[in-house]
């Protein structure tokens, strides 16, 4: 006797039961997954149990107050979860296309707030017709996937990709308001810091490379002795260490491309421009690969190199001959 002949069902899946799969599984809820679709709990529930009937197995275990996905749930979703980001990134696209020009930026909070937005006007004027989105985040993002045509980091050569672009590096220098040495302790050499509150990153001495920010690798590197300052204080941004130092609460190791300004117009002073300390860490530009050739993508980019160049100008540092624009190699390799 022959085996009897399983057949499996061959017609496409919905694509609204797969969005109600993922929803659910990412949740691991149905309520949760019905309110983020803005459907009924039971309308999930029956999209949920159509996909399985298509697909021929349970997707979920089902337990009194909690769902789990089975092992055939776990690989539809690993396959799921990419194909929903290609189809959002390029329904975004689309939409881009269709509607104003637009620029999305990522980057973090403090280099937005004291480098990127205080230029941004000189970019709008020139552009009035592009729109700009700056997400500020500590997380890096996937450009391949996410909604951001480029991002902006902060990081050692080892810790970006190849295609990056350095804009700049920097230097630590002590800073502090004019007026707190005009009213405050002396500040001849550098043992008069004992006299003052010393201002440095909190996580310097528990993130890698980021050491390099802290007064005791400052000390260390100028050959100065140690002591303890009159107190400390610790802030997670850099741009809440320079405003610390700009009302006068004390002496801020600072990285001049973020207070350049600052200094050129005399709102900080560096009482020891001599003991200036090099580091390892440097500003990149990283353009998505999906969005490099978009007009407005490459406008800003043209834009944001000049403003580097500015920079470099004022913290007294020649770029690299070696490294090549990622824009220029763009145009170089005919994408405009």
């Amino acid at each position: 006797m022959q085996p009897a002949t399983t057949h499996l069902r061959s017609r496409p899946i919905a694509a609204g039961q797969l969005r109600a799969f993922e929803a659910v599984a990412r949740h691991l809820n149905f309520r949760a997954a019905s309110e983020e679709l803005a459907l009924t709990q039971s309308a999930v529930s029956r999209q949920i149990q159509s996909l399985e009937t298509d697909v021929g197995v349970s997707l979920f275990l089902r337990h009194t107050r909690a769902v789990e996905l089975t092992s055939a749930g776990a690989q539809l979703l690993r396959a799921l979860v990419p194909s929903l980001e290609r189809i959002d990134s390029a329904v975004r696209m689309i939409r881009q296309s269709a509607g104003r020009k637009s620029v999305t930026i990522s980057t973090w909070a403090s280099f937005a707030s004291m480098w990127l937005i205080p230029r941004l006007e000189a970019f709008q004027s020139e552009n009035p017709d592009i729109d700009i989105r700056i997400d500020a985040t500590d997380v890096s993002v996937d450009l391949e996937t996410a909604d951001v045509d480029l991002a902006l980091r902060y990081a050692v050569p080892s810790q970006v990709p190849k295609q990056a672009q350095r804009l700049f590096g920097e230097q630590l220098t002590p800073v502090v308001s004019p007026w707190l040495l005009q009213s405050g302790p002396r500040l001849q050499n550098a043992q008069d810091l004992a006299r003052f509150a010393l201002i440095e990153a909190s996580d310097a001495h528990r993130t890698q490379h980021m050491e390099w920010l802290s007064w005791q690798r400052w000390f260390d590197t100028q050959k100065l002795i140690r002591f303890e300052p009159k107190r400390w204080l610790y802030f997670n941004y850099a741009h809440q260490i320079t405003q610390a130092a700009l009302t006068g609460q004390g002496v801020a190791l600072v990285r001049t491309p973020l207070i350049a300004e600052s200094l050129s117009s005399g709102a900080l002073v560096e009482p020891f421009p001599q003991l200036r300390l090099d580091s390892p860490l440097a500003y990149w530009l990283i353009v998505g690969p999906r969005n490099a050739a978009r007009p407005e993508v490459l406008a800003f980019c043209d834009w944001l190199q000049a403003q580097a160049a500015k920079t470099r100008e004022v913290i007294g540092e020649t770029l690299h001959t070696e490294e090549n624009s990622v824009c220029t190699t763009n145009k170089a390799l005919g994408m405009v």
